[in-house]
């Protein structure tokens, strides 16, 4: 499965960087596929393992954020592995043609 998420510390004033940051080093010290863009924090992997890294994600946040706001999207896909980036592969080769 693909999660995509958004962890976005509230009452924190209008830079929060360096708490989103916090959020997206659970993800990378994870060990599983992931990857970072200006809006959404991508990983993948098994329902369970993928689940706990965005609680210690958002609880990252939330030890230093009085409020935290959480956007989630799953894309689940039995038997798939590696989509994180194949689907951006495929996209890829029809932007070619």
């Amino acid at each position: 499965m693909i999660v995509a998420f958004s962890v976005t510390p509230l009452g924190v004033g209008e830079d929060v960087g360096e708490y989103v940051a916090d959020a997206v080093r659970v993800v990378r010290e994870s060990g599983l596929p992931n990857s970072t863009d200006a809006m959404f924090t991508s990983v993948e992997g098994e329902w369970d393992e993928v689940m706990d890294v965005v609680k210690r994600a958002v609880a990252a946040v939330e030890a230093r954020a009085p409020r935290v706001s959480l956007v989630l999207k799953a894309d689940i896909r039995r038997g798939v592995t590696d989509a994180l980036t194949s689907k951006v592969d495929s996209l890829e080769r029809h932007l070619e043609v």
